[in-house]
């Protein structure tokens, strides 16, 4: 039997002029506020019904970076007041590894104006995963499937292993659940090293638990990018996380998993070489790009896409006018 191997690539970023197919839209705001989160949610709600979860990081005790609550408190408020936030317990010890020590850093954390669904707290589910290299199935939360819609909410920004993280990481290893699933992604079997699955290989896994979970929700799934506090570090990595020296951006929304991550990548390559360094260094040094490659081989979307300015009259416009007035990264 042929050994899998993963693709290649991974770290280097592939310009928009040497990319092929369809075109889909990105809806892009510069307003970092609950209102400016709330209007670009509206322009993608429609694909969402019924029982709506919402998929967001919830953060590790006290962490600094993660979405703000009272922008999540107003959406909710306003436009998803009978949804429920959705999170599974971490796979490495912390504040999020136990139901129990999770409950407990929600609390510390503010999310107590709104229902925390543990999905993974009463079990797991499997989902298919079609046309995958590594998986045929991906354990998930259980209760995952108690929904009939999913909004995923992500805090874009580094990630040790992964490069970045966008939507594509909130869902692939955000809905995994914390024993089989996110042990399946991240550790060779047997291996004693729970950190063993990197580069190519940790993306494409990542991936292909993502699209388990695309698939499964089929038309009634959206997503908003949030760009800000974009550190090098993930949520997961709460307080010790490196600080933050990447300029914020702004809000993407698509109904195009695809779109919208390779949307955030390229607004980050569009900052100046001083403002985009640290960030842009993280992504190809890790091999994350070959999250949005995969993605592409996978069909889960398009890596070309109409960037729709929602502050001017829904103008397209180019990445370069989308950051041209971004400002130097100062703490709040």
């Amino acid at each position: 039997m042929t050994a899998l191997k993963p693709g290649t690539g991974g770290d280097r970023y592939i310009p928009y002029e040497e990319r092929t197919g369809a075109e889909s839209v990105v809806y892009f705001t510069r307003d970092l506020s609950a209102e400016g989160l709330l209007k670009i949610f509206n322009r993608i709600s429609g694909s969402l019904s019924g029982k709506v979860a919402i998929k967001l990081h919830t953060g590790e005790p006290h962490g600094p970076n993660i979405i703000p609550r009272p922008w999540v408190k107003n959406l909710m408020q306003k436009a998803l007041p009978e949804a429920t936030v959705v999170e599974t317990n971490a796979y490495y010890e912390g504040g999020r590894y136990t139901t129990e020590q999770h409950r407990e850093t929600l609390k510390i954390n503010g999310w107590n104006f709104c229902t925390v669904d543990i999905m993974d707290e009463d079990g797991v589910a499997t989902l298919p995963v079609k046309g995958g290299k590594w998986f045929t199935e991906m354990h998930v939360g259980k209760n995952l499937l108690n929904y009939d819609s999913l909004f995923v909410l992500t805090h874009f920004k580094g990630h040790v292993m992964g490069g970045f993280g966008g939507s594509d990481k909130n869902i692939g290893i955000g809905c995994a659940d914390g024993r089989i699933g996110k042990k399946a992604i991240h550790t060779i079997p047997g291996s004693s090293n729970q950190w063993s699955i990197a580069a190519e290989e940790f993306m494409e896994r990542m991936t292909e638990s993502a699209k388990s979970v695309v698939d499964h929700f089929g038309e009634h799934i959206a997503f908003v990018n949030v760009l800000r506090n974009m550190s090098v570090s993930c949520d997961c990595e709460g307080t010790a996380a490196a600080p933050v020296v990447t300029p914020n951006i702004g809000i993407l929304a698509s109904l195009d998993i695809l779109a919208i991550d390779q949307a955030s990548v390229d607004l980050v390559y569009a900052l100046k070489e001083s403002d985009r360094h640290d960030l842009v260094e993280r992504m190809e040094t890790r091999h994350g790009l070959r999250q949005l490659t995969y993605m592409k081989e996978l069909g889960m979307g398009n890596d070309k896409y109409k960037l729709i300015d929602t502050d001017n009259g829904d103008k397209e416009i180019t990445l370069a006018e989308a950051v041209k007035d971004v400002v130097p990264f100062k703490a709040e």
